[in-house]
């Protein structure tokens, strides 16, 4: 028997990080643990982390619904996935908490990463800013050996951007270094193929999300037309149901979907997205959304049980001056995980 433990937290940034959506400074999340009942030392955390201005789940009263689905969770003594599918950040930390209590350990799943034998090979992240400082954070990360980069754009004139990607092409071409960019829905649809077209000259791998999520016909045009391979992001916040899953790939029919637990369903939302991918030959890949240390562990192990060769998205972890201590470390362009590092003694080390 287990019940369950809520902790709030506020994540605060080490420098501002800039979005579409603005400037996040600090990031409030929700600890959950179980904890058994006749032995304390028998627990199992999970991370319930929605952004308020981008989670379908979150609301004024999030609080309130994390309390009241983690009282049916210690009811039911199980996490029930299709109870919980439309709230995916809190099926997440639930779902993730009951497979730590379940596992007794930090090595969620039984992988070459959660060993210590392999890390999980991602992209470094250049977050929105003025021209010079996105150009030190480019690089900052070619320096350090980073073979693939996501540049988040729409933040300044797009001619500038392009600049920004020129740079890093007049030094390296597309076999050396892969380049992502992010639009957030900031192209209009009017004259986002134009701008894809110039993208596409530079060798951009993938453009995630190029206009706002909601245009299905749009979108499955852009899809059909584009000269480089279009990601769907945004776009699949708040399709949780599986049979408007199916709907929204077989009409848009993207050649890439990112995956995101706190964001697209959970563990369990998103292994449904991997499945319908899969049956129509549409690519992807797994980005955390500044989760702290603990979600990002739970992603990265659930990540390192699948095959994917593309890099991933899952580098968040050092952004907070007051994160979680897990034992997960970026060697060059790999996510580690050391099975003998210190992990948190729940929860003395975060109150």
């Amino acid at each position: 028997m287990f019940r369950i433990e809520i902790f709030p937290y506020n994540l605060q940034f080490k420098q501002p990080a800039g979005t579409s959506r603005g400037v996040y400074t600090e990031h409030k999340v929700w600890y959950v643990v179980f904890r058994d009942t006749e032995d304390e030392s028998h627990y199992g955390i999970g991370e319930c982390a929605p952004l308020h201005d981008l989670s379908c789940d979150y609301t004024r009263d999030y609080a309130e619904t994390l309390a009241a689905f983690c009282k049916i969770t210690e009811e039911k003594q199980q996490v029930d996935p299709e109870l919980i599918r439309h709230h995916p950040s809190i099926l997440f930390g639930l779902e993730t908490a009951m497979q730590h209590y379940q596992r007794r350990s930090w090595q969620l799943w039984d992988t070459s990463f959660s060993k210590g034998e392999q890390g999980i090979t991602i992209n470094g992240l250049v977050w929105m800013g003025d021209h010079n400082t996105m150009m030190q954070q480019i690089e900052s990360l070619l320096s350090r050996g980073f073979h693939c980069i996501k540049l988040k754009i729409g933040a300044i004139d797009f001619d500038r951007e392009l600049d920004l990607l020129r740079f890093i092409r007049s030094r390296y071409t597309s076999q050396e270094v892969i380049l992502r960019v992010d639009a957030n829905g900031n192209f209009d649809f009017n004259n986002a193929i134009a701008k894809l077209h110039q993208l596409a000259e530079l060798g951009i791998h993938s453009i995630e999300q190029p206009i706002p999520a909601g245009q299905w016909q749009n979108m499955a045009g852009l899809c059909a037309s584009t000269p480089l391979p279009i990601a769907l992001d945004e776009e699949l916040i708040g399709v949780n149901d599986p049979a408007e899953k199916r709907k929204l790939l077989e009409t848009i029919h993207p050649q890439y979907i990112i995956l995101k637990p706190s964001l697209h369903g959970g563990i369990a939302g998103c292994t449904g997205w991997i499945e319908l991918a899969g049956e129509m030959n549409i690519g992807w890949w797994i980005t955390s959304a500044l989760e702290s240390n603990i979600g990002l562990n739970s992603i990265a192990q659930w990540c390192a049980t699948f095959k994917n060769p593309l890099s991933q998205g899952l580098g968040t972890g050092t952004l907070y001056t007051n994160n979680i201590p897990v034992p997960l470390e970026i060697r060059g362009e790999q996510l580690w995980f050391d099975p003998g590092g210190k992990v948190p003694e729940w929860l003395g080390e975060c109150e």
